[in-house]
């Protein structure tokens, strides 16, 4: 299994960024996938999650109404569209899959908010 994330950069509040995660190694289709994050200092925190058919969707509070999962099975891509973004948004955010049993993590792509 291998997720490679990419899209992170510097941007001032207010603005946009498109996370990919690029996958392979396993039938990316059939699992959910994960977005996680990370700011310094603290502990990894779950953003998002997209189940295998894009069906069902879920937010951590701190995101609802900002960012926005989504997939495309052909491309085994996830994305991240993050909006209105502030400077506590600034982490490295990590793509996740969980399969067979194990987690699976990305690198990770580092987001910056600041102006």
């Amino acid at each position: 299994v291998q997720l490679v994330e990419s899209g992170g950069g510097l941007v001032q509040p207010g603005g946009s960024l498109r996370l990919s995660c690029a996958a392979s190694g396993f039938t990316f289709s059939s699992y959910a996938m994960n977005w996680y994050r990370q700011a310094p200092g603290k502990e990894r925190e779950f953003v998002a999650v997209i189940r295998w058919s894009g069906g069902s969707i879920y937010y951590a509070d701190s995101v609802k109404g900002r960012f926005t999962i989504s997939r495309d099975n052909a491309k085994n891509t996830v994305y991240l569209q993050m909006n209105s973004l502030k400077p506590e948004d600034t982490a490295v955010y990590y793509c996740n899959a969980k399969v067979a049993g194990t987690s699976y993590w990305g690198q990770g792509t580092q987001v910056t908010v600041s102006s």
